[in-house]
C-alpha cells in the first residue's frame, strides 16, 4: 500500500479521538469534502463531537471513559464496519501509536500520520536523541537509560550536572518531566517514575493480550521495557523551570 496516498484516495475518514480535537479534524474534512465517521465512548455518547461528523459509533463498550479510545481491535473494528478509507487519530489518545498505525495497514486502511518505524525510532527519545546527534544536531546533555543501579544513577546525574530533568524515554503517558535538586530527591524520584511505570504496565497487559493472543508475552515485555525506561537531562532548562517554579509560589500582591 502506498504510504503516502493523493488526498484524492481518501473519501471518507474515521476520526479516532473525542471534544475539540475530533472536531477539529471534522472541519478539515468536511472542506474537503468527506465523509467524517466519530466513535465515542459511553460516557461521550452526548458529547459535541458526536454530532459534527455524518456518523457516529460506540467504541470500548464496557470500557471506561480513557480506555474506550485506546481500544484498537474495536478501532479497527467500527472502520472496517463503516467503510471508511482513512483513520486519522488528531493527537493524545494512539496518535504515536506505531502498533495502532500498522494494525490500520493490516486492516487497508490509510493511517493520517507518520509510518510505524518514524514513530519508534522518534517515540524513543534516546534514540531519537542519537539520531539528531549522527545528523549533528546540536542537543543538550543526557544519559542513556537508567540502570538499577543507584550509584550508577547518580554519578550519571553527577556528570551532567545538577539541577536535572527525569524524562521517560518513551512516550511517559502523562507524566512529563521531572525537576531533580539534589541526590535524595533523585532516587525518590526515580523510584517513584518506576513505580508508576509499571503502574501503567499493568493497566495496558489485558488490551495487549486481547490483542495479540498467543503473541501477547512477548509484546507485553516489550511494553514494559518502553515504559519502565527513563533517562537524565540538563540542565539549563531545568535551571530555567526550577527560577519559574520558586518565583511563582511568591505570594503577591495585586491591584
Amino acid at each position: 500500500m502506498n504510504p503516502f496516498p493523493k488526498i484524492g484516495h481518501i473519501k471518507s475518514l474515521l476520526i479516532a479521538n473525542r471534544g475539540e480535537i475530533a472536531i477539529r479534524v471534522m472541519r478539515a474534512a468536511a472542506e474537503l469534502g468527506l465523509r467524517t465517521v466519530a466513535i465515542h465512548s459511553r460516557e461521550d455518547r452526548f458529547s459535541l463531537h458526536r454530532t459534527k461528523s455524518d456518523e457516529s459509533y460506540l467504541v470500548g463498550d464496557g470500557k471506561g471513559p480513557i480506555e474506550a479510545y485506546l481500544d484498537i481491535p474495536d478501532i479497527i473494528r467500527i472502520a472496517t464496519e463503516a467503510r471508511v478509507d482513512a483513520v486519522h487519530p488528531g493527537y493524545g489518545f494512539l496518535s504515536e501509536s506505531p502498533e495502532f498505525a500498522e494494525a490500520c495497514a493490516a486492516a487497508d486502511l490509510i493511517f493520517v500520520g507518520p509510518l510505524p518505524d518514524t514513530m519508534r525510532r522518534l517515540g524513543n527519545k534516546v534514540a531519537a536523541r542519537n539520531l539528531a546527534v549522527s545528523a549533528g544536531v546540536a542537543v543538550m546533555p543526557a544519559t542513556p537509560p537508567l540502570p538499577l543501579d543507584e550509584a550508577r544513577v547518580l554519578a550519571m546525574a553527577h556528570e551532567v550536572g545538577f539541577p536535572v530533568m527525569l524524562k521517560a524515554s518513551w512516550g511517559g503517558g502523562g507524566r512529563g518531566m521531572r525537576i531533580v535538586e539534589d541526590d535524595r530527591e533523585l532516587l525518590q524520584t526515580v523510584a517513584a517514575a518506576r513505580r508508576e511505570a509499571k503502574a501503567a504496565f499493568a493497566r495496558t497487559r489485558s488490551t495487549w493480550r486481547s490483542w495479540f493472543g498467543a503473541r501477547a508475552t512477548s509484546r507485553c515485555r516489550f511494553s514494559a521495557t518502553r515504559t519502565a525506561t527513563w533517562c537524565i537531562c540538563s540542565s539549563a532548562i531545568a535551571r530555567c523551570s526550577g527560577a519559574i517554579r520558586r518565583w511563582s509560589s511568591v505570594p503577591r500582591r495585586y491591584s
